[in-house]
């Protein structure tokens, strides 16, 4: 999963960025609105964390441009003040939710799960692939009913490829989900991530789930079968 971080406390903004790479997820930063601006025409997010007082536009004026313009994409609004009227202001504009500061980086965690479940329609809270089941929120893996460990990179690119389980997902989708804008994808990072991962879920069985396609990507099976 892929989030923009728009925050003009540099201090606050590595902060997060530390926290939501530590938990997995591919973290871009901005410090200002135009900085966000651009990255949004350019890049697909997963979800938004927004500061509402940012340098020009503010994050209520992003807002306004991303709906008029179309971006669904789930935001979080960032928020130090405590008046409801301000705080109404930003869900009516277009924020899924808001977080007051000082907030616990738990509860933002928590804040962002739950946003990016509402998007996965119905909740997929658990994703499944034959015998491969993924507790999104308990971070947990377990092949054949045996729990499994994933670093959160590799944590990361198996549950972008079981949420598009049975699609061939190419390199450049990949890349675009599963890293931020510094990431080379000339590099062979997702290949050595990806033997990671087949080692993992595969293991020594004569029928697999994680297929490579020559010169498309790569795709997850919803059942087990024989290597082509």
């Amino acid at each position: 999963m892929r989030i923009l971080t728009v925050e003009d406390d540099e201090e606050l903004a590595e902060a997060l960025a530390e926290s939501l790479t530590d938990a997995g997820y591919a973290v871009d930063l901005a410090p200002d609105g135009e900085r966000a601006h651009e990255l949004v025409s350019v890049n697909a997010y997963d979800l938004i964390v927004l500061d509402r007082k940012i340098p020009p536009p503010n994050g209520l004026e992003l807002l306004r441009r991303w709906r008029e313009a179309g971006v669904s994409t789930p935001v979080l609004l960032l928020t130090a003040d405590g008046d409801v009227k301000d705080r109404v202001e930003g869900l009516d504009l277009g924020a899924d939710d808001y977080l007051g500061k000082p907030f616990s980086f738990a509860e933002l965690h928590a804040r962002i799960r739950s946003l990016l479940r509402r998007r996965d329609r119905p909740v997929l809270s658990k994703l499944t692939a034959g015998d491969v089941v993924m507790d999104r929120d308990a971070r947990r893996v377990t092949v054949g009913g045996e729990p499994v460990h994933f670093s959160p990179k590799e944590f990361a690119l198996l549950e972008y490829l079981m949420l598009r389980k049975n699609q061939v997902v190419s390199r450049a989708e990949i890349s675009e989900h599963v890293w931020d804008d510094r990431f080379d994808s000339s590099s062979n990072v997702i290949d050595v991530l990806i033997h990671r991962i087949r080692r993992k879920i595969d293991r020594d069985l004569e029928t697999t789930l994680l297929r490579t396609v020559l010169a498309v990507g790569y795709s997850i099976k919803g059942e087990r079968s024989p290597e082509d």
